[in-house]
């Protein structure tokens, strides 16, 4: 005689998913920051006068036009959310003690948090004639700007 056993079927929760939404995310923004990198190293490198353009100025042009800033920005902030993302998985999957656990996913969640607001803030606030003296180099291109 055998015994038979009779599994029960698994339950779905309803409600927010973080796990599942952040697999999506992960995807989504993967793809997403691979077009923004590419992107952003072709204007950098190949475009114009490539790698020998790098400059003050040529950071100071591109933060001059809001195209660039908000591409930047959208960079900045994917990967920094893609990455914590990344770390928190790891914490959840290695860190058995529920304390330690929390304690890392606020400080991961905190330091992104920091660092987008930082991070936006010095692309939508770059002034590149702050702190310029009369002579210094770009004395004179901030005062054709009227800066």
């Amino acid at each position: 005689m055998s015994a038979t056993t009779t599994v029960a079927p698994a339950r779905r929760s309803r409600g927010f998913n973080l796990e599942k939404w952040g697999w999506i995310f992960m995807r989504a923004s993967g793809v997403l920051l691979i077009v923004l990198i590419f992107g952003h190293l072709f204007v950098n490198l190949m475009v114009g006068e490539g790698i020998h353009a790098l400059n003050f100025a040529f950071v100071a042009g591109k933060f001059a036009s809001p195209f660039w800033q908000w591409w930047d920005v959208l960079m900045l902030w994917l990967a920094l959310i893609h990455g914590t993302n990344g770390m928190r998985t790891i914490v959840n999957d290695y860190v058995n003690n529920d304390k330690v656990r929390t304690v890392l996913n606020w400080a991961l969640g905190l330091s992104a948090a920091l660092l987008i607001v930082l991070g936006t803030l010095v692309v939508f606030t770059f002034d590149p004639c702050a702190g310029v003296f009369e002579d210094g180099a770009m004395w004179e291109t901030c005062q054709a700007l009227g800066k």
